[in-house]
């Protein structure tokens, strides 16, 4: 069993033979089978020989709610256009919101729900959404009750975050579209129970930091976290602003440095880590691993799963990826789509094995962890247990 309980002394926690007690969801008991307390040998027993079980997954940055693709746009960037080219002549973000406006409730589920499927079919748990494709009050709401919807029909649990303030829509400035679009529509939102946190996109072709800081206002006046999309094409001092509001994560950072970083760390934010984007995009700037952890500070992994930068549903993918290009340890790729994403979602009751924790478990055909990030194209998964249930 790897608990990926910090409390024990080594990277992922490893118990040999172990066991783990379970009532009414919740863990209750932790350790070697030979030292299962009495009161526990009631219990219905569920045995697994020569397999490991560590924490359910958790996908902490997705964008599973999209209408259309963008596989033209792929195209565009193998024969030499860039990332910011194909956004400033119409495309990027703001070709899928056309394609997201245009399609009902029950479309962009139809289409969410494969992306989810293969999610949890890789041992996860818990799935964050963003909206931010819509970029209109009608639209924006629409995603997120998409997503609730996702979390009513499998059995997945669903956090949602209110990405209004992903690009300029054509026609507005940036100011007006925050103060007469975006934030309307998150107190929209918020009345309506639809959002759990507060994003935006930082960079230059999106808003700048005082623009984000006047939406995060408003989170803060509604009792909402937030977190930031920030440091990804290139530094405008994203993540220090958001450090200031004790974000929950700033997610991407390839272009953080140290001065950012350190705000990181002395605010107890989470960095997200996304190299399918990094990958897609045929990046070259890496997010300063050494630095991050020469800071402590948690890294968390994800898919970044989106129709432009990241058309990716693989989590265990993301971990090779994240191990491969970025060079994170194996220990630190589990940690990121388990305990640290948890810690990136503001979740504080799945990521470990550990007594009080749901008991979300993913058991794999492999004898060491590091295995799970060392494959490729493999899925490794025997059982994905959900809230106690097998």
């Amino acid at each position: 069993m790897a608990t990926l309980d910090p409390q024990r002394d080594n990277f992922y926690g490893l118990l040999a033979n172990a066991a783990v007690a379970v009532e009414h969801g919740r863990v209750v008991w932790v350790g070697a089978l030979a030292d299962l307390p009495s009161r526990y040998a009631g219990l219905a027993r569920h045995g697994y020989d020569d397999c490991l079980l560590t924490p359910a997954l958790i996908d902490c940055h997705t964008h599973v709610v999209f209408g259309g693709n963008r596989a033209q746009e792929f195209e565009q960037r193998l024969q030499g256009a860039t990332y910011e080219e194909i956004a400033h002549a119409g495309g990027g973000i703001v070709s899928t919101v056309t394609a997201t406006r245009v399609a009902d409730e029950d479309a962009l589920l139809a289409a969410a729900l494969p992306r989810v499927d293969a999610l949890i079919a890789e041992g996860v748990s818990l799935i964050e959404v963003k909206s931010g494709y819509g970029l209109d009050r009608e639209t924006e709401l629409k995603m997120l009750r998409v997503a609730r919807r996702i979390g009513k029909g499998r059995p997945v649990r669903v956090v949602t975050s209110f990405l209004g303030a992903h690009a300029v829509p054509e026609g507005m400035s940036a100011d007006a579209y925050i103060d007469d679009i975006c934030i309307p529509t998150l107190r929209a939102a918020h009345a309506e129970w639809l959002v759990d946190a507060v994003d935006g996109f930082c960079e230059g072709i999106a808003f700048q930091p005082a623009q984000i800081a006047r939406v995060f206002d408003v989170a803060r006046e509604l009792g909402l976290p937030v977190k930031l999309h920030a440091e990804q094409l290139s530094n405008l001092g994203g993540a220090k602003m958001a450090a200031s509001y004790g974000a929950l994560s700033v997610d991407h950072v390839e272009y953080l440095d140290e001065t950012g970083v350190a705000a990181l760390a002395k605010a107890g934010t989470a960095a997200v880590i996304l190299p399918a984007a990094f990958y897609t995009l045929r990046e070259t700037q890496k997010p300063p691993v050494d630095l991050l952890r020469k800071h402590d500070v948690p890294m968390a992994v994800a898919t970044d799963c989106n129709p432009g930068s990241a058309p990716l549903a693989s989590i265990l993918l993301a971990m090779n990826m994240a191990c491969t290009l970025f060079r994170m340890t194996p220990a630190e790729a589990l940690a990121g789509v388990t305990r640290n994403a948890a810690r990136a979602l503001g979740v504080a009751d799945t990521g470990v094995i550990a007594v009080g924790m749901r008991a979300d478990f993913a058991v794999w055909n492999v004898r060491h962890p590091a295995e799970l990030s060392y494959r490729i194209g493999f899925n490794s998964l025997e059982k994905r247990i959900f809230g106690g249930l097998l």
